[in-house]
This record gives structure tokens, sequence and C-alpha cells, in this order.
């Protein structure tokens, strides 16, 4: 900048100076003549003002043109544009101008480039991001808000938040508070669609007023509500059957007992369980027991009365109750039409999977407030008749009574018990003996097991083997039983030859177990005994349960030596055809039709009946539960070949078994004398 002063200076000095010069030329010349020289030298000073003004002026345009770059290259960046960069040429006296504004220009475009990377940042954010005023108008949005709301960008911006919310609106009222204190809200969309949202914020603090405010983060929950809501549906209702479960059947029923409280009325509560119904699960499929299942609960919704309240309290085990019965007339008559109305659906044929299923049902029932006050005592009361119910042959009904309870309590403490008799050594077994009714000799026996419960004495198979099944403790208590009959057989036939063939009876579970030849097997193998002396009795029930299956392990079983009885023949329905793919040598004649033989013509015509099938079929046939001389003369007559009973004896220890077969073998054994 000093050097054009400088420039400007001296051109000043020799503008003025012809200037100057040529003033004094006009003066003179009008004073007197003017001459040559003069003339010159006016010329001179003439040439000197044109050649000091064209020089001013090139200075001046010289200093002109970086000056406006500088101005251009200020307009552009204010404009925003900062990608051109300043540059006026090798001016020195406009460097450091030039440096600021370039400084300048790269400060601005590092801010702009970090606003953009802010911008990038937010519009890649799942959530919705809005910042508002201090009261909630929209100032800046991100992507995701904008498709959150349905809304563009421009329609959000200057919109209050308060006008897109539903869960927040007061009409009349300031919702700003509110909106300020929400972890959820409703918000309304562009089409009008509602949408649930958590909310998050923080406030915007800045120097100015006009930049205060609060920034909003909002996310769409509509798959955590109706995941909510399916959770809270699960924890009332049964996902199979849509019923009640038992948490919200007991609600509905303390909710029913409380109405009738007040108006005076009973409560009837009937406790369903379906009779065998794992057999349904067992043979054919989790599937096929579940369908079974969603038709009952159909049927019984269909049938039951509109005022009562059907819910699945377990598995199998279902529920009814039905308020507002009138005390005054006969409430056992009134619910037991409905029980029966319930016996009747259950009994239909059901249709699954190509299969033709038969089910029935044990019911219990009680009332409130006669049997009990409140619901928990309500359905314990329902429960033990049923199993009452249960006990006598199922598809039926039975009444609450106190006794029942007492019966209830007992069966409880005894499934309690029996997980330990075994680590106590309360199990024991005993031997009924099997007499030959030709040689008139003890050819075997049939293990029997026993359980010794301290206190309370020997306890009856039919008390606990169907607890053991319930529990599945059957499997361990099954291993026993034939680890202990071979030990014990072992131990005869070391002190006499023929200690004749031993039957084992076997439970349903234990043939459904995959392992069960392989398991007989290493045990007889374990304990050196021959697989031919023991025989295997299977109830005509669980014959039938899954028929091709049975017939394959059955096969494995006899090829090994084994034999194989039918237990309590005639009382499972079972068809002739199906019973000829067993490989069966020996059918027992249930004790049912054996007692009978006496007093009932019908009986003595059955007995007489499997016998002659028996015989025709190539099968051994044994009668049990024989009692008296005229059932032991009835059924030599009729060429039954074996026997057992109490008229040839109780069941005794293994030891009493030994001592009884070497006594026989020495022909001292009082069977004998029941021929003479």
């Amino acid at each position: 900048m000093n050097k054009y002063k400088q420039s400007a200076k001296a051109l000043l000095l020799i503008s003025l100076s012809g200037a100057g010069l040529l003033v004094w030329l006009i003066v003179l010349s009008r004073s007197r003549p003017v001459n040559d020289w003069l003339l010159a030298i006016g010329v001179v000073g003439i040439a000197l003002v044109c050649v000091a003004a064209a020089l001013v002026w090139r200075v001046l345009r010289s200093l002109d043109q970086p000056i406006h770059e500088l101005i251009k290259s200020a307009e552009q960046i204010g404009s925003g544009n900062y990608a051109t960069q300043v540059t006026v040429g090798d001016d020195e006296n406009l460097a450091p101008l030039e440096q600021a504004l370039e400084h300048m220009r790269q400060k601005l475009q590092q801010t702009s480039i970090n606003s953009n990377y802010l911008t990038t940042v937010l519009d890649s954010m799942n959530d919705a991001v809005l910042v508002t005023t201090q009261d909630t108008v929209i100032t800046r949005v991100n992507a995701a808000a904008e498709a959150l709301f349905g809304f563009s960008i421009d329609q959000l911006i200057g919109k209050s938040l308060n006008e897109m919310l539903v869960a927040v609106e007061r009409p009349g009222q300031d919702v700003t508070p509110a909106l300020l204190e929400l972890d959820e809200a409703v918000i309304r969309t562009a089409s009008g669609q509602t949408i649930p949202v958590s909310v998050s914020r923080s406030s915007l603090n800045a120097a100015s007023t006009e930049f205060k405010g609060t920034i909003f983060v909002m996310r769409d929950i509509t798959d955590r509500k109706r995941a909510e809501r399916r959770i809270r549906y699960l924890a009332r209702f049964d996902s199979l059957t849509k019923l009640p479960n038992r948490m919200q059947f007991q609600h509905l029923l303390q909710q029913g007992i409380a109405r009738a409280r007040r108006s005076d009325r009973i409560v009837a509560l009937l406790y369903l369980d379906l009779d065998r119904f794992k057999e349904i699960n067992d043979t054919f499929g989790h599937e096929a027991g579940d369908r079974t299942l969603e038709i009952l609960s159909e049927r019984l919704t269909r049938a039951l009365p509109k005022e009562a309240v059907l819910g699945r309290l377990a598995g199998d085990e279902f529920a009814v109750f039905i308020e507002g019965i009138d005390p005054h007339e006969d409430e056992r008559a009134q619910t037991a039409s409905i029980a029966r109305v319930v016996l009747s659906e259950i009994s239909k044929v059901f249709y699954v999977q190509q299969h033709e299923l038969f089910l029935t049902v044990s019911i219990g029932i009680a009332f409130c407030p006669r049997d009990a006050e409140n619901v928990i005592d309500l359905i314990r009361h329902a429960d033990a008749a049923m199993y009452y119910s249960k006990q006598n042959s199922g598809n039926n009904f039975a009444f609450y009574t106190p006794e029942m309870n007492a019966a209830a309590v007992e069966r409880l403490m005894l499934k309690s018990k029996l997980r330990r008799a075994l680590e106590r050594e309360e199990l024991v077994m005993l031997y009924q003996p099997k007499v030959d009714l030709q040689t008139n000799t003890v050819i075997g026996a049939e293990a029997l097991l026993r359980w010794r419960l301290p206190g309370f004495g020997d306890i009856a198979p039919s008390q606990f083997i169907p607890l053991a099944e319930e529990t599945s403790l059957i499997l361990g208590i099954g291993d026993w039983v034939m680890n202990r009959v071979c030990e014990d057989y072992k131990r005869w036939n070391a002190q006499i030859v023929d200690p004749g063939r031993i039957s084992i009876n076997l439970s349903l579970k234990q043939l459904h177990q995959a392992s069960f030849v392989a398991r007989c097997r290493n045990i007889f193998r374990r304990h050196e005994v021959n697989p031919s002396c023991f025989e295997l009795e299977i109830t005509e029930t669980t014959l039938m349960q899954d028929p091709k299956r049975t017939i394959k392990l059955l096969d494995e079983l006899f090829a090994m030596g084994v034999s194989l009885s039918i237990d309590d023949f005639g009382t499972g329905y079972s068809s002739l055809s199906a019973l000829q793919q067993f490989p069966i040598s020996t059918l027992k004649i249930d004790q049912s039709f054996v007692r009978g033989i006496d007093e009932n013509k019908d009986d003595a015509t059955i007995v007489r009946a499997i016998i002659d099938m028996g015989n025709a079929m190539g099968m051994k046939v044994l009668a049990e539960g024989v009692e008296t001389r005229v059932q032991l003369d009835y059924l030599k007559a009729h060429q039954c070949h074996y026997a057992q009973g109490h008229l040839f004896g109780k069941a005794i220890s293994a030891e009493d078994f030994l001592a009884m077969m070497i006594a026989q073998q020495n022909g001292q054994y009082q069977v004998a004398a029941l021929f003479a």
C-alpha cells in the first residue's frame, strides 16, 4: 500500500507542476506577446499534465482490481460458497486482507462440513428426533421423524408437537406440562393412524432465548405393546383352548362367590379330569392330544349354560362353576343335570388325525358355602370328589363329603412318602403260588409287590401303583422288582432244581421305554438266570394301546425266551383277531368272573367260554382269585390249566416259597390235600 501512496504523490507533484506552468503561461500571454520558446514550454506542460493523468488513472485501476476480487470472494463466502479459494494475485499490500478472507472461508467450510455431518448422523438414526421451542413448536426434525409422522419436513417445521399427540390431549388445557413428563405417548400420523411411542427428552440450553427449547426422541413401540398384550393374555388365558387358566379361573370364581354371598345364593363347582388321557398322548402323540383338548373345550363351551364359566386348570383338568343357584331348590339335582351334559359331550367320538378316539371324564362337585367358603378350599374339595369318582372306575360324578377330603390328604401323603420308599427299603416282594390243575402241583408263582410303610402296615398295590404311575416312579420301581425277583430266583435255583416259572407284572410306562428289551436282557444276564424261567404279565388294556409297536416289542421278548400272558382277560374288550397277532402263551381269567362262578350263571358261562377259546387257540388258561372248592371243581371240570388264589394259600415271602417248593419236592406240600 505504501508503494501505491508514493507513486500517487509523485504523479500528483508532476501534475501540479505541469498545471502551474500552464497557468503561468496563460497569465503571461495575456500581459505580453508569447514567443516560440514559451509556446514550447506550454506544450510541454500540457503533455506533462496528460501523462500524469494517464499514470494516475493506471495506478488507480491497478489498485481497484484486487479490491474488486476481494469483494467478489467476500460475497461468495457470504452466500455460502466455501469451495472457491480466495486469490487476488501477488500484491503484497493486499496479502493480509486476502489471508484473512481465506482463513474465514476455511473456518466456515469446516463448520458447514460439521453441520452436514450432524445432519447425516441424525438422519441415520432409527428413532425420531424433534427439536422444539419452549412452547413445543417444531424447529428441526430428522428423516425418521418424517417417516414416523408421515409428514414432510416442511410440513413438520412450525407445527406444534401437541397437535399430533393423542395420549396427552386435555380439551381446554395446556398440554405442555404433561408432554414434558410422559415416558410414553400415542401420536396421530398424517394418515390418521395412531401409533404408540416411547418418549425421551432433553432440554436445549442456549445463551439466546430464541434458541432455547427441548429435544424429543421418539420410538415406535407397536411391537412391544403387542407383545405386552400377548403376555397379559397368556397370563390369564390358556393359549391352546382360549379358556381362562387356573389363575384367571380362580379370580373369576372369587368374584362369583362374592356376588353369590350378596344375593344369598349358591355357587357350584365341577372339577373335571379326563380318564386315561395320557394314553392318547403316548399312543398318537401330543399333537393329537392337543387337538382333542381343543375339540373338547369347543364342545363344552357350546353345551354348557351361558352363565357357566369354563376354565382349564392344568393339562387334562378343567373346571366349571355356576353361580346364582337358588338355595331353596335342589342344588344337587341342578348340578347333576349339568354334570350329565358334560359326561355326554365328552363321551362322543373324537375324530382326530383320521382316528376315532373315545374319552371319559371323572367329575367332582362341591358347593359354596356349604362345602367351603373360599376359592382354595372349594377347589380342593371338588378335586377330592373328582378323585373319588376316578377311583370308582371314572366316567361318573360324585358330590363332595368330608370323608373324601381325608382320603385326598392320605393320598397326597402316600405320594410324598412313596418317593422315599426305595431308599428306605420299604418295598418287599411276595409270591402267590400257581397250581397246575392237572398235576395238582405248584408250578411257579406270581411276584406281587407290597409296600410296608412304618406305622401303616402293608399298602396294597391298588393304592400306590396308580400314584407311582402318575409320578413316573413306576420306572424305578419296575427295575427294582425285576432285579429282586431275579435275585430270589437265583437263590432258589441254588437249592432246588426247578423253582417253577415266575410271573412279573408290567406297566404301560415300562413298555413305552425305548430301551425296555435291552434293560430286561441286561438284568437277566447280570443275575445269570434263564429268561425262559420268567413270564411277563400285561393287562389287556395295555396290550391294545399301540398294537403295532407292542407286537414288535413282544416278539423281541418272546425270541429272548420270555413267556407272555394277558392279565385280567375279559375286561379290556379286545378283539380275537387282534389277540392272534401277539405271541401270547397264557390267558389269565379276571378274578371278577371267577368269583361269580358259585352264584352267577353269566360269570360261569364267561369263564367256560374263555377256557374253551384259550384251548382252541393253543394257549394255557389260568384262573386267578380262586377261593372255594366249588370254583376249583368248576375249573377242573372245564379243563382250566392253572389256578391261583387264597384257596391254595396267601402270598408268601421268598424264603417261605423256597421252603414250600422244597417240601413239595419231598412230597410233603399240603396243597395236594385239596385234590385228594
